[in-house]
């Protein structure tokens, strides 16, 4: 048997007036995902457990099989695993955003979205011109950066992240306790330094947002996760452009895949992503696909990119995955998504998600549609960390 797991980053959404109070789900046109839930096992899965923050560092965990009651230990370490880099005893690692702050209000999380081109200059001419010893930076993809902090283990900050503040003052979310007077200084002292930059310049000038500063957050230390070989027996691969998901992918032993022109946005290659994972499947047990796109979509709160990204992911990589379940009759389809990103909130929330498993031995919930009231109403109630030994049992 083989399997795939396709996760459309925030998919879950509430009722949006914008779509006659439908959810995005609701309202997009999915073919391939709605024959799933038609023929396949509903569930509603609670990704994001009691007490955790409904981040997609704990809910990624949990839907790729790891409890993170047990295992979670902070966001920037698992896309520090991504970047290769080397936390040492003594360190912790905090995720840099490179944000818009406009008169002590969060005006952008991604400063634009910024491309990852320009945000590389950025980052390491902070770096460079930082001056706070025991502290560098890291460059990574568009506006998702590593800061690594000597002294900082086990002192690890309350943070906030910047995209749960959009449009509010800032003062107030600003790191506190363990070495939160570090993070502050570097934080204020990022304002200084960037303003001189040439690529913020040269933003301002073409009508961009410029990066005003490094918000600091997520940190944590380095977790151990046994691989997936030995768990559940299996090797697989992951498809991501987010170095989040590509972190625990290499924490848990899967491959982790290249894809050219993915983005971790509305622009990202689709149909790229659904070739990769039927080239992969043709030599491997599992894949998994996720598509960062509809989350992105949420914290802009934009319903109708939402909704777009959606109906790129039926078309261009469940449709062809079902269709390869089709022609192979050994290949097992689990789409979830990690947390809901609703259009009205514009962050994540802890709610439960739907969730749906198709294939061969996989007995049909029955009429079942993927949305978050059918979920709520029919599927079976599962805790996220248990989906993938659903889909391999």
């Amino acid at each position: 048997m083989r399997y795939a797991l396709v996760i459309p980053d925030g998919a879950a959404d509430t009722p949006c007036a914008e779509l006659a109070g439908k959810t995005p789900l609701e309202a997009a046109h999915l073919p391939a995902l709605q024959a799933l839930a038609r023929e396949g096992r509903l569930y509603y899965a609670q990704t994001v457990p009691a007490g955790c923050q409904p981040g997609s560092d704990v809910a990624c965990l949990s839907v790729l099989g790891y409890d993170p009651a047990k295992y979670y230990t902070g966001r920037a370490p698992l896309e520090a695993a991504a970047m290769n880099l080397e936390i040492t005893d003594g360190q912790a690692v905090f995720r840099a955003n490179t944000v818009t702050i406009v008169n002590g209000i969060m005006k952008d999380y991604s400063a634009g979205h910024i491309s990852t081109e320009e945000a590389s200059e950025v980052i390491t001419y902070l770096d460079r011109n930082l001056g706070v010893p025991g502290v560098a930076f890291y460059p990574g993809v568009q506006y998702r950066h590593a800061c690594v902090v000597d002294g900082a283990a086990g002192k690890i900050s309350e943070t906030t992240p910047p995209h749960d503040i959009l449009e509010q003052a800032t003062a107030p979310h600003l790191p506190k306790g363990g070495i939160s007077d570090t993070l502050c200084r570097v934080m204020e002292r990022s304002i200084e330094v960037l303003a001189e930059n040439e690529t913020n310049r040269q933003r301002i000038a073409q009508g961009k947002l410029p990066v005003t500063q490094i918000w600091l957050w997520g940190g944590g230390t380095p977790p151990q996760l046994e691989s997936y070989q030995e768990l559940f027996g299996i090797s697989g691969g992951l498809i991501s452009a987010v170095n989040l998901l590509n972190g625990i992918a290499m924490l848990a032993g899967l491959e982790v895949l290249s894809v050219e022109n993915i983005t971790g946005y509305y622009d990202t290659n689709y149909a790229g992503k659904g070739r990769a994972a039927l080239e992969f499947l043709a030599r491997s047990d599992f894949v998994a696909v996720h598509v960062e796109a509809p989350d992105e979509a949420g914290h802009n709160g934009e319903v109708h990119e939402k909704i777009r990204a959606l109906e790129n992911i039926d078309q261009h990589i469940i449709a062809p995955l079902l269709a390869e379940a089709h022609r192979s009759g050994d290949l097992r389809i689990l789409v979830t998504p990690d947390h809901p990103t609703p259009i009205a909130l514009r962050t994540h929330t802890a709610e439960p998600v739907p969730a749906c498993l198709w294939g061969p031995g996989i007995a049909a919930s029955g009429g079942g549609v993927f949305s978050e009231q059918c979920a709520r109403e029919s599927g079976s109630k599962i805790p996220g960390c248990d989906l993938i030994r659903e889909l391999t049992a």
